[in-house]
């Protein structure tokens, strides 16, 4: 078969599948629609970058300008907010079991005295870690509140004895920390997880469309004429077949990435170029996997339920969430097998951290490995199409 026959079998089979898409609602709902309002939903709810104004509680048995001040000062705070203020310090912690409140700040009665009479008061804060990022955030308020207290009464006691500011100021802070956040100074949230989450999301679609399109064929009876189609070519058919999903999810991954990148303005100081590249990898390295799956398992029921648990795992194993260096040696290892760890890891290297495309070699090359897949499993895909019988 000469190049221009190839061709030709490859836009024969291309023009098949288009039409088998446009008549099946289920492959643009799952390929357009879902991963358009997954995009939306997630840079939506994050929007903010950090959450704002939670509810947190005050037990002040104290009542004194002092500890008033301090509860002013904590409900000025961008993530805080003094939403009631309680008796006890069991009606405090009722309202956090009953989710009306994250956190109370409880301050004790003579807690200003004996500050004044420098004797060490305690006050306590508590706080849920429920969600971890509230948990993190409220610690943050409250340990900060807390210590600006503490300053504040010894900032007023050693003027009172007649020190100067530069003494007052070295005694409180004899370390000035110089805290510098690069890459996501703002510490967004949007940031961190919507550059992980959407593209999750994407690619689990990829691997379920990939491996449906292909069990639909023989769920249908249509697998022989496929094959036929191709001029008995699996790699031609195949081509054909993958050609137009192809072309749809690509233009939704890089929508994706010009919505992000571009209008929300998301850093990117690794630049367009590379952008572009792991685009591509992250549609084909998907599309391979789930090639390579349904090979091993012609069976339509099995090969999406192992593409599903693969792409739901991928969440965890990206190293997004949780560090893959802090996981266990066993499971550092078995990371390799996702795609969306390479994915997170050449998007950290090379686009959030601009090092160059040297330093993520590895992960690019893994994922040009799981895009190769389907080779080791061509002529198994091919037997399966002619001579197996679909069982539901």
């Amino acid at each position: 078969m000469s190049c221009r026959e190839y061709i030709q079998r490859v836009k024969e089979v291309a023009l098949r599948e288009c039409a088998i898409l446009k008549s099946t609602p289920i492959y643009w709902f799952c390929m357009v629609v879902f991963p358009m309002l997954t995009m939306i939903f997630f840079t939506s709810l994050m929007h903010e970058g950090q959450p704002q104004d939670m509810p947190v509680g005050i037990v002040d048995l104290d009542n004194t300008s002092t500890s008033r001040k301090l509860t002013r000062n904590l409900d000025a705070f961008q993530t805080s907010r003094v939403v009631a203020r309680y008796t006890s310090v069991s009606e405090a912690r009722t309202a956090i079991q009953r989710n009306e409140i994250y956190a109370f700040l409880y301050i004790p009665k003579g807690t200003t005295d004996k500050m004044l009479a420098s004797r060490q008061p305690k006050i306590s804060f508590y706080y849920s870690l429920t969600s971890l990022t509230s948990g993190a955030l409220l610690f943050r308020d409250l340990k900060t509140i807390s210590t600006l207290g503490g300053a504040a009464v010894g900032q007023a006691t050693m003027t009172a004895r007649g020190y100067t500011p530069e003494q007052i100021r070295t005694f409180l802070q004899p370390i000035t920390i110089d805290l510098h956040q690069i890459s996501n100074p703002w510490t967004n949230y949007n940031i961190y997880l919507s550059t992980m989450l959407v593209p999750g999301v994407i690619m689990l679609f990829i691997m379920l469309i990939t491996v449906y399109s292909i069990g639909t064929e023989l769920k249908f009876g249509r697998s022989r004429r496929w094959i036929q189609t191709a001029g008995s070519n699996i790699a031609v058919a195949l081509a054909g077949k993958m050609l137009p999903q192809t072309l749809i999810f690509l233009s939704i991954t890089y929508g994706y990435m010009y919505y992000v990148f571009g209008i929300l303005d998301f850093p990117h100081p690794g630049g367009t170029s590379n952008i572009l590249l792991l685009g591509l990898l992250s549609v084909l390295a998907p599309q391979g996997f789930g090639l390579f799956i349904f090979g091993l398992m012609p069976s339509l029921r099995l090969s999406m339920s192992t593409c599903s648990l693969w792409a739901v795992l991928s969440f965890s194993m990206a190293g997004s969430a949780f560090p893959i260096m802090a996981m266990d040696a066993p499971l550092q290892s078995l990371s390799w097998l996702f795609p969306m760890h390479h994915y997170f890891m050449i998007y950290q290297i090379t686009i959030f951290n601009a090092f160059p495309l040297a330093d993520a070699w590895l992960h690019a090359v893994a994922l040009i490995a799981f895009a190769m897949l389907p080779v080791t499993v061509l002529e198994k895909l091919k037997n399966a199409m002619i001579n197996y019988v679909y069982i539901p």
